[in-house]
């Protein structure tokens, strides 16, 4: 007497296969998130540079309608920003009442933004990011 097996066919994925899928997506994920962090960064930035344009605007807005900069109110133009999350710069002015005065984003220790380099913006239109100044695109994400 001859047996016979009778073999099914199996449905569903084997274990190498799953191990197969595992390792590309994590392949995947270790290139993606560098990524993500680096764009989430460079519109934090953006953010920043784009207040310390309006906190300029307004200083030269009430100089111009004040008739001099020592007229100016500076109040709510320093602090922490952004306003509406948590904090990642320090913004401060120099010399806001005179014609010579300066806008500086200082990255807030232990957040993320803290190895990002300071932000500066001066009335002759000088910005600076970290050590790398002048009025052209010195900004630039």
């Amino acid at each position: 007497m001859v047996m016979k097996i009778d073999y099914q066919k199996s449905s569903g994925f084997t274990l190498i296969e799953l191990m197969i899928v595992v390792a590309v997506i994590g392949i995947l994920a270790a290139i993606a998130y560098p990524n993500y962090q680096n764009y989430a960064i460079k519109t934090k930035r953006a953010d920043m540079m784009s207040e310390m344009q309006n906190i300029a605007q307004q200083i030269e807005r009430q100089k111009l309608s004040l008739g001099k900069y020592s007229s100016v109110v500076t109040t709510g133009l320093t602090g922490n920003y952004p306003r509406q999350s948590t904090a990642l710069y320090n913004v401060t002015l120099s010399n806001p009442l005179n014609k010579d005065w300066t806008v500086t984003a200082a990255p807030i220790v232990g957040k993320q933004m803290a190895g990002d380099g300071t932000l500066t913006l001066d009335s002759k239109g000088v910005k600076c990011r970290g050590t790398v100044c002048g009025t052209g695109d010195e900004w630039k994400n």
